[in-house]
């Protein structure tokens, strides 16, 4: 069989305009999508607020939706997306190590960082403390984002000196990177009837106190950011 030719016949000249117009109608088409997708206005994603807390935030012995991350959540509804990385008994040479990836996974465009409480509880360098929380703020505001620094105070029984030590590293911070500050997250807490049995984490009642002590240096972040819009 492969001794004789193949024949090839020849397209009917009649048949050649139909293709050249189906091939007119198909790059018509073709330019139609292509304008319709460049005027189609991109969908843009709403603002992300990442929280780097620690039981504070995390709602430590207490329903998780009555926490005050939750209670932000529900205020800001689907303008925002809120994303909780608090771990309970989170330090922060831990929060330190576990922010680069975080930041890399969800780009936040402000970093609330609560942190600092546990290092205080377990009596750790002030002066550490601050290196640590410093090293936060700058890979948070590489990334873009803007931070609100969120202060926390150590029990009296530790003493005039540590204490004044330890608030301090959060005020300092705040002016040295120009930092929005809540100075104590408890403040307005009830410390005798809105803490738990042990002492240290808020109850239910006080996660709106606390939300509010939060929203009143996060609200004019979140009205500048529609404002530049």
């Amino acid at each position: 069989m492969s001794g004789f030719p193949v024949p090839v016949f020849p397209m009917p000249s009649s048949m050649r305009p139909t293709l050249s117009r189906a091939r007119r109608c198909l790059l018509a088409a073709m330019l139609l999508c292509f304008a319709v997708l460049s005027l189609t206005p991109a969908t843009s994603r709403a603002d992300t607020i990442l929280v780097m807390g620690d039981s504070l935030s995390a709602a430590y012995g207490i329903d998780p939706q009555a926490g005050w991350v939750s209670l932000l959540k529900q205020r800001l509804g689907n303008s925002h997306e809120v994303v909780n990385a608090s771990i309970s008994g989170e330090t922060t040479s831990g929060g330190a190590a576990r922010l680069p990836d975080i930041l890399r996974q969800h780009h936040p465009d402000i970093v609330l960082l609560e942190l600092g409480g546990n290092d205080g509880l377990r009596g750790l360098s002030p002066q550490q403390m601050q290196v640590n929380l410093g090293k936060m703020i700058e890979r948070s505001q590489n990334a873009g984002a803007r931070v609100l620094l969120i202060g926390i105070e150590v029990p009296p029984n530790y003493g005039p000196t540590y204490a004044n030590a330890f608030r301090s590293v959060f005020s300092q911070l705040a002016k040295e990177y120009d930092l929005p500050l809540v100075p104590f997250l408890l403040e307005g807490v009830d410390l005798d009837t809105m803490l738990q049995q042990d002492g240290i984490h808020p109850t239910a009642e006080a996660q709106p106190i606390i939300l509010d002590n939060v929203w009143s240096q996060l609200e004019p972040m979140l009205k500048a950011t529609s404002d530049q819009a």
